[in-house]
C-alpha cells in the first residue's frame, strides 16, 4: 500500500507528473516528498518528477540523509530504465524490418511512439514493452518473423489467438517483452461494441502516419480497455495527445475515429477524468462533444480523480470495485450506429 497523501500533496503529485507543467517550488518536508516518490513510482510518472527536482536543484531538498540515498536509487533506476527502453527499440526496430522483408504490414503503438511523439523529453515516458499491431490474418505469420528474432513465445498459444495479443521474450534477455496484437480491445466481451486494430488506425491517419488523432485514440484505448486506469500514467499519455491536436480538422477526426471504433463511452469517461485531474478544459471540452447516453452517465460517477488517485490507498478497495463496475458497464454497453 502506497503512503497516503493529503489532498495538497495529491494536487502537488499530479503537477509533478504533468510534462508540461512548471516544476514545483513548495519547500516539502522529507516525510512528504518521500510519500510523493513513492506514489509517482507506482503511477509510472517518476522520470517526470526526478526530471524536474534535478531542474530545481538538489540544493532545494530537504538535509535528510535517507532521503538524499533514496533518490540517488531511483536516479540510477530511472537511468537503467532509458537504457532498457533504447534497447526496445532496437529490437522493435529489428523486428519491424522483418515483417517488411517478409511483406507483412504492422506498425508498433504506443510506448515508443508515444515517447517520441506526444514528449518533448523522450526520457519522461519510458516504456517496458514494445507492443506490434498486424491485421488478425497476419497473426501467423508476424509471429514466425518475431520467432527468427530470437524471441520465445511466452503466452499460451490458443489463448493468445482467441485475445489477438501474443507475448514473446528475447532468448537471451527475458526482460525483453514485445506484444504482437491483432486488436488493441483485448476483452472479447467488449469487442462486440470497440475495436481498435491496424485497418481502423490507417484509416484514422489517412495519408499519414502516427497523426495525433491516431495517437490518441490509442491512448484512450490503452487507458479504458486494455488497463482499468491502474495508474496516472495512462492519463498523462491522454493528456500529452490532447495538447497535439492543434487543429479543428484534428479534432473532428478524432470524434469520427471514436464513432468509427465505438470508443464513444471510453473517449467521454477518459478525457473527462483527465480533464478533471489535470484542469485541462479542452479535454473537458472534447468529452463533453460526445451525447451522454445512461452508461457515460453512470461511468462518470464511477471513474472520478479520487478512483485514479487512490488505486493503492487505503481506498483501494472501492476504486478496485469502481473500476470493475466501468468495466461491466463496457461490456453491457449497445454499440451506436455508425454510418460510414
Amino acid at each position: 500500500m502506497l503512503p497516503s497523501l493529503t489532498p495538497a500533496e495529491e494536487k502537488l503529485l499530479l503537477r509533478f507528473a504533468d510534462p508540461e507543467a512548471a516544476a514545483v517550488g513548495d519547500d516539502l518536508s522529507a516525510k512528504a516528498l518521500s510519500a510523493l516518490l513513492d506514489n509517482a513510482e507506482f503511477h509510472g510518472v517518476l522520470p517526470i518528477m526526478l526530471r524536474k527536482l534535478g531542474e530545481r536543484g538538489d540544493a532545494h531538498l530537504p538535509s535528510d540523509t535517507g532521503l538524499r540515498d533514496k533518490l540517488d536509487d531511483l536516479r540510477q533506476t530511472a537511468t537503467i530504465a532509458t537504457g532498457q527502453s533504447m534497447l526496445l527499440q532496437y529490437h522493435g526496430d529489428r523486428i519491424m524490418k522483418g515483417m517488411a522483408a517478409e511483406g507483412i504490414p504492422a506498425r508498433i503503438v504506443k510506448g515508443p511512439v508515444f515517447a517520441r511523439k506526444l514528449y518533448r523529453n523522450v526520457s519522461d515516458r519510458p516504456f517496458t514493452d514494445v507492443d506490434i499491431l498486424v491485421e488478425p490474418a497476419n497473426l501467423a505469420r508476424a509471429n514466425r518473423v518475431i520467432a527468427a528474432c530470437g524471441f520465445e513465445l511466452a503466452s499460451n498459444e490458443a489463448e493468445s489467438y482467441r485475445l489477438q495479443e501474443f507475448k514473446w521474450l528475447e532468448k537471451e534477455n527475458s526482460s525483453l517483452l514485445v506484444e504482437l496484437h491483432g486488436d488493441l480491445v483485448h476483452d472479447t466481451g467488449m469487442r462486440r461494441r470497440l475495436s481498435l486494430g491496424f485497418r481502423e488506425l490507417g484509416i484514422i491517419d489517412g495519408d499519414a502516419m502516427d497523426t495525433p488523432a491516431a495517437l490518441l485514440t490509442i491512448a484512450i484505448v490503452h487507458a479504458a480497455g486494455g488497463h482499468k486506469f491502474h495508474r496516472l500514467q495512462l492519463c498523462v499519455d491522454v493528456l500529452q495527445g490532447v495538447r497535439a491536436l492543434q487543429s479543428p480538422m484534428s479534432k473532428t477526426r478524432l470524434l469520427d475515429a471514436a464513432r468509427m471504433t465505438g470508443i464513444e463511452l471510453e473517449l467521454a469517461i477518459v478525457l473527462n477524468v483527465t480533464g478533471q485531474l489535470f484542469d485541462e478544459p479542452h479535454a473537458l471540452a472534447l468529452a463533453g462533444r460526445i451525447k451522454p447516453d445512461l452508461s457515460i452517465r453512470l461511468a462518470k460517477k464511477l471513474i472520478t480523480t479520487n478512483t485514479l488517485l487512490r488505486v493503492n490507498s487505503r481506498e483501494k478497495i472501492g476504486s478496485r470495485l469502481r473500476r470493475d463496475a466501468f468495466r461491466w458497464i463496457q461490456r453491457l454497453a449497445k454499440a451506436r450506429p455508425y454510418a460510414a
